[in-house]
């Protein structure tokens, strides 16, 4: 009898921990959270102080069971989940459910927590275990509440205002409000000429180039020269000035210190994995966990490898700074040990200071160890991860600059300066192991190596380059600028980013263009309502402010049903009103393109039930408007009037076949489609509708035939019933009904009276998902008959198997008496990850 039950989320980190702790320990997975909201309307109930309902998750009601008997025999719990907010949550909600099925009684339960999975950090746990954090739990609570309301509430307004499956969310709704707005400003953009002057020089046969910064006295700008015969004329002003020759007239030489970054939080390290590694957000957080869990080393076993990997914190524990530095001293030599350890400050609000940055468990094992014990991803981003935290305890990198400053003609306050800038790298420090990427706006030139100069020195002018530029609209954004800039303003915490990105790829708000993101016209739509009617509730520094509040409710400061009551009693009335008062055509941001020639009537491009489309008239005309869908890859908001146009050629008339059917082709709610008579054949691949001709047509017609051929079996067509092939087996149906065909029946040899009364004896068409209300009592009895049901057949199973077993063992003995028996051994191998 185990002593001890231990609680994990994933049982990869089971496995591991289970090592560690030995046999007075049993150790089980939850595979995540155990409970949820009911996922219907009520359930948080804003009239009774918010109380929450919740319910088992039905994918993990099997790993709760397995926890229920475990405990049963256990003398003590531990709950072991992730040390952040949702797995406090976690631990939480496991306990309710304990206490609901009566197994915790007067055990006690402890709360530990592994941020490394070590035998040394498992083992100080076990031996420091606390109270579950009831702030903790408030917080995340209060936090589940807010999301559901959000959620619960605004989504069924974007359904009914704009299409069905949209969704908007708290925190998902003011990133892609980013996205958008981003691509409205590059939309906006104005290129603006400007010219630099840039001269190349020389001293005794050494080339460098230096850069025009004053002219006639005067500082130069970005657009102190508009035009080509402005930058002609300062050309010609230099020219004549310089007589072919510059003189030093400033020299100015520096030593620049360049520090090392901090170590990884979940924030940086996607940013850094996105630049270097090309991983987006969610990937690296997967990678991440596997690394934190432990992978299996060969003789060694499963080994933890990184510590937690969601915190925003970027302190070091004195043990592993003692150890790096050790590491660095052997590896880099003493000289790249600074003569004491680095400490840097956490700039999140309200980090949680008692995790740390994410660091390998171990800097003595390292990237070159672990080659071909590592699948290529993981073993990428462990170098990354171990780079970072050893070159954050190095010296910095020292680098000697020249900055000369060179005048043409004569050096006075009205004359003409030109500068040059070098540097060169004296000490690499940290840059030997590590360099941090960098962002679009970001630049840096590296070494630049200038030739000895003294001040008075006459340098050669060999050319002078006037260069045309235009300015740049601000880039879009990628996943890591997103995560840097929600950051920045404090929206969303480190376990939400990579689940807001995916968020809005999965409801379609954003498509990648390459690594970037780029709005669809749904998102356009979606965002385009939340900001003009649910202005604050997507504004940056109300959603900052609001994880600020719930930062204070984790640390005890505020309480969160108030919190709660605040947000909801103005949230809840513009909804309402909004629902009221907002009509789907003021939603569908329809855009003007022109006049029909025909008809006079007003051309649009808007967004419907189904996605956009161009409508010709309005809905006040005495005739129905004419409408047709935008073709994949259009954009509502780049479509001509002429595409338009194009796009109301449809359905286009190719002719007809063999037997005199017309054949037409066109686009309809589930696609592009060729109709020949009353029936339809769907279009696919490199078909077009617009451009598609009667041959292929006619081919597509004949392999639609030749399929619905192999698929009859029979066909009574005065009944109008046939017996079909398909997808589960052959079936019978009168368009009405359908039946199964009897296993023991050949389904060509039926009559036309076996298949009428095998219809008349089948349910109804569509009744399948229609399911009959019933009480929780009554679900809970079927779900009880059920089980017994199931058991009692897997019962039945196992004797016949044993049978069978007991049998072939009875043969195997008279058929080789003299067989000696062979030891097996087993291999249990579970590949699910929590």
């Amino acid at each position: 009898m185990s002593r001890n039950l231990v609680i994990v989320e994933s049982p990869a980190k089971a496995k591991t921990i289970s090592k560690y702790l030995g046999k007075d320990f049993d150790v089980l997975a939850s595979y995540g959270h155990v409970r949820d909201l009911v996922p219907k309307e009520g359930a948080v109930d804003t009239d009774a102080d918010f109380a929450m309902k919740y319910q088992i998750i039905e994918r993990n009601e099997k790993h709760v069971n397995a926890i229920i008997k475990a405990l049963k025999k256990s003398d003590a719990l531990y709950l072991a989940t992730d040390p952040d907010r949702e797995g406090e949550a976690i631990s939480w909600h496991l306990v309710e459910l304990l206490k609901e099925k009566g197994v915790i009684k007067d055990k006690p339960v402890h709360r530990v927590v592994f941020h490394e999975i070590t035998k040394g950090a498992i083992n100080e746990a076990i031996e420091h275990p606390r109270m579950i954090s009831d702030e903790l739990v408030c917080a995340q609570q209060a936090r589940r509440a807010l999301d559901y309301l959000v959620g619960f509430n605004l989504s069924p307004l974007l359904w009914k205002k704009v299409q069905r499956g949209l969704s908007a969310g708290r925190v998902q709704s003011p990133a892609l409000r980013m996205i958008v707005e981003r691509e409205l400003e590059i939309e906006a953009f104005k290129a603006r000429e400007y010219w630099t002057i840039e001269a190349d020089v020389s001293k005794e046969s050494q080339p460098f180039v230096s850069r025009l910064i004053r002219y006639r006295g005067e500082k130069v700008e970005q657009f102190s020269f508009e035009n080509e015969a402005a930058a002609r004329e300062v050309e010609s002003t230099l020219l004549a000035a310089a007589n072919g020759t510059l003189t030093a007239v400033k020299v100015d030489k520096k030593q620049r210190r360049r520090n090392p970054s901090a170590p990884f939080t979940t924030s940086t390290l996607q940013q850094e994995a996105s630049r270097k590694l090309g991983f987006n957000t969610q990937w690296t957080m997967r990678v991440a966990q596997r690394l934190y869990e432990g992978i299996e080393l060969p003789g060694e076993g499963n080994v933890g490898l990184i510590t937690y990997m969601r915190t925003d914190s970027v302190t070091l524990a004195q043990s592993a700074l003692d150890e790096i530095r050790d590491l660095i001293g052997e590896r880099y030599g003493a000289q790249n040990v600074p003569a004491e350890a680095r400490v840097f400050k956490t700039k999140a609000k309200n980090a949680q200071e008692a995790h740390e940055a994410i660091r390998p468990t171990s800097v003595a094992i390292t990237p070159e160890s672990l080659k071909g014990k590592l699948d290529e991803e993981q073993l990428k981003l462990y170098t990354l991860i171990w780079q970072r935290t050893m070159a954050c305890q190095m010296v910095p990198a020292i680098f000697d600059t020249v900055a000369l400053d060179l005048a043409a003609g004569p050096h006075s306050d009205k004359g003409h300066l030109l500068r040059a800038n070098g540097s060169v790298l004296v000490e690499p420090g940290f840059m030997a192991v590590y360099q941090e990427g960098k962002d679009d706006n970001e630049t840096d030139d590296g070494d630049r190596l200038l030739p000895e100069i003294s001040q008075g020195d006459t340098i050669s002018l060999d050319k002078l380059r006037p260069e045309q530029h235009f300015t740049e609209p601000p880039p879009r954004f990628t996943e890591a600028s997103l995560v840097k800039t929600l950051e920045e303003y404090g929206i969303g915490r480190p376990s939400t980013y990579a689940s807001i990105i995916m968020t809005l790829k999965n409801r379609e708000y954003v498509e990648m263009d390459g690594k970037r993101f780029l709005p669809t016209d749904i998102g356009r739509i979606v965002n385009g309502f939340l900001t003009e009617h649910f202005t604050q509730y997507v504004d940056y520094d109300f959603t900052a402010r609001l994880e600020d509040d719930l930062d204070e409710v984790s640390l005890g400061k505020k309480e969160w049903i108030p919190l709660l009551k605040e947000f909801w009693a103005p949230f809840s009335k513009l909804v309402l009103h909004k629902d009221e008062n907002v009509t789907r055509e003021q939603v569908a941001m329809a855009r003007e393109l022109g006049t029909d020639k025909k008809t006079g009537k007003p051309i649009t491009v808007r967004m419907g039930r189904f996605g956009p489309f161009v409508q010709i008239g309005t809905k006040d005309d005495e005739e129905k408007p004419k409408f047709a869908g935008l073709r994949p890859g259009q954009k509502m908001n780049d479509i001509t009037l002429d595409e338009a146009m194009e796009l109301f050629k449809l359905p286009r008339k190719l002719g007809e076949t063999a037997d005199g059917l017309s054949v037409s082709a066109s686009v309809g709610r589930f696609g592009p489609y060729v109709r020949y008579g009353d029936k339809f054949v769907s279009i696919k691949g490199d078909d077009d509708p617009y451009t598609i001709e009667l041959p292929r047509a006619l081919e597509l017609i004949e392999e639609k035939k030749r399929i619905d051929a192999e698929r009859l079996i029979l066909d009574f067509e005065e009944e109008g019933i046939q017996v079909l092939n398909g997808r589960y087996g052959p079936y019978i149906t009168d368009k009405k009904k359908n039946a199964r065909v009897p296993k023991d029946r050949e389904p060509k040899t039926l009559t036309l009276d076996e298949c009428k009364e095998l219809l008349a004896a089948a349910p109804e068409r569509g009744r399948r998902g229609k399911k009959k209300k019933v009480s929780a009592s009554e679900a809970s009895s079927k779900k009880t008959a059920t089980k017994k049901k199931a058991k009692k057949k897997t019962k039945k199973k196992a004797k016949k198997k044993a049978k069978k077993k007991t049998a072939k063992k009875k043969v195997a003995k008279k058929t080789a008496p003299a067989a000696k028996k062979k030891k097996t051994t087993g291999k249990s191998t579970d590949g699910a990850e929590g």
